[in-house]
């Protein structure tokens, strides 16, 4: 069994030899187990990580954006077999790049429409494009966003991006791989199409202020730039070297793209509360935010075999992927966690387990590129599960 002392000696040294600095949070029923903060949010001036620290969460936005989503399926505004393109008609007559066997595309209709479960659990075939790829969908989306650029002066939203992707022809057919990529830009337009508020707005008014995450937004607001954690690239032979904020052009107060996949700020405690609601059947100080069996579905694998080889490697060894997270399927060979456990992780480095069995979560932040995900996230999920007798 570990201790908070084995956990806080675990940062000190993430902190003297690995990153900057970096901070971790872990609860039970409400109440905080441990909470600590070590190093640098700012090395060139000193500054320390602390309590108002900010970090971007990248992709830990994708958790808090499905579970507002499902916040909307409660009340019925959509269904998971819905096409999607119920919602967005752009998506009507969605085409799949085949490849043939003598290395030429062609371009076909898809065997069946987008649904909106395939936007969740990244099944549509719809990547994040890469700039260097050859391939007809990365380079179809690729040139979608360079006209909508040429369009908007570099000021398109969520809904122009979502719609312009429509007639994109996808990898695969929907439903028959999985394949990380712009699903959940397409969940936060659901949310926009389906409450009439931008995703901002709905995750403000029935997430953040209900439950007191007043440090968590896409947009800065006075005095947050200052509290924002520096950006830093590792270098090999361990340097740090800061680094533009990779999209903090969109945290700017006059920026108009809200994302679904990427783009939330938020500090420890503020998340922490956000976990701990979802580990308490979506109740936190009496305000229920989702029901206790939509959380059970959040964090129900929904892959097949061939797509759970597809999304496992051996940081995710043992999980399988909801709607929107990766879930524990198999503690076997992995770790102490527990099955059914649930949460994802950001790009610079952020992480959160969420508990249910046990009313338990864990969340820990440091932003640096790479994040050295395995390294940090596995160790810390052991030294906190050590902490539950």
């Amino acid at each position: 069994m570990s201790t908070v002392k084995d956990l806080d000696l675990l940062l000190e040294d993430f902190a003297k030899n690995r990153v900057p600095g970096c901070a971790c949070i872990v609860m039970k029923d409400g109440e905080t187990l441990y909470e600590g903060y070590k190093g640098l949010m700012d090395a060139e001036n000193g500054r320390k990580t602390g309590e108002e620290t900010l970090y971007r969460l990248f992709s830990m936005t994708k958790v808090i954006v499905c579970a507002g989503a499902l916040i909307l399926f409660e009340r019925g505004g959509f269904a998971l077999n819905d096409p999607y393109s119920d919602y967005y008609p752009e998506y009507k007559n969605t085409q799949t790049a085949e490849l043939l066997g003598n290395g030429s595309w062609r371009i076909r209709p898809a065997k069946r429409p987008i649904r909106v479960k395939d936007v969740f659990n990244m099944a549509c075939g719809l990547p994040y494009p890469s700039a260097l790829s050859d391939h007809p969908t990365d380079k179809a989306m690729n040139e979608a966003r360079a006209r909508l650029d040429r369009e908007k002066g570099g000021r398109y939203t969520l809904q122009d991006d979502v719609r312009a992707m429509g007639s994109v022809p996808v990898r695969f057919d929907p439903g028959e791989h999985w394949l990380y990529g712009f699903g959940h830009e397409m969940v936060a337009a659901l949310i926009e199409k389906c409450s009439g508020m931008t995703v901002g707005e709905f995750l403000k008014k029935e997430i953040f202020d209900p439950l007191g995450m007043t440090h968590t937004a896409y947009r800065f607001r006075e005095g947050e730039r200052e509290k924002m954690a520096v950006l830093y690239r590792i270098g090999e032979d361990g340097s740090y070297e800061p680094m533009q904020g990779r999209m903090d052009a969109r945290h700017e107060p006059d920026a108009v793209y809200e994302g679904g996949g990427a783009g939330l700020f938020s500090n420890l405690r503020d998340y922490a509360v956000f976990t701990q609601m979802l580990a308490n059947g979506g109740v936190w100080k009496g305000t229920r935010i989702l029901g206790r069996n939509t959380i059970d579905l959040f964090r129900t694998n929904m892959l097949n075999e061939t797509q759970l080889s597809e999304f496992r490697n051996t940081y995710l060894d043992g999980y399988g992927y909801g709607l929107g997270v990766r879930t524990m399927m198999d503690i076997g060979g992995v770790g102490n966690s527990t099955p059914g456990e649930f949460g994802w992780t950001g790009a610079a480095g952020t992480w959160t387990s969420i508990d249910p069995k046990n009313r338990f979560s864990v969340v820990y932040m440091h932003n640096t590129f790479p994040n050295h995900e395995e390294y940090h996230h596995m160790r810390v999920r052991a030294a906190a599960y050590g902490l539950l007798e």
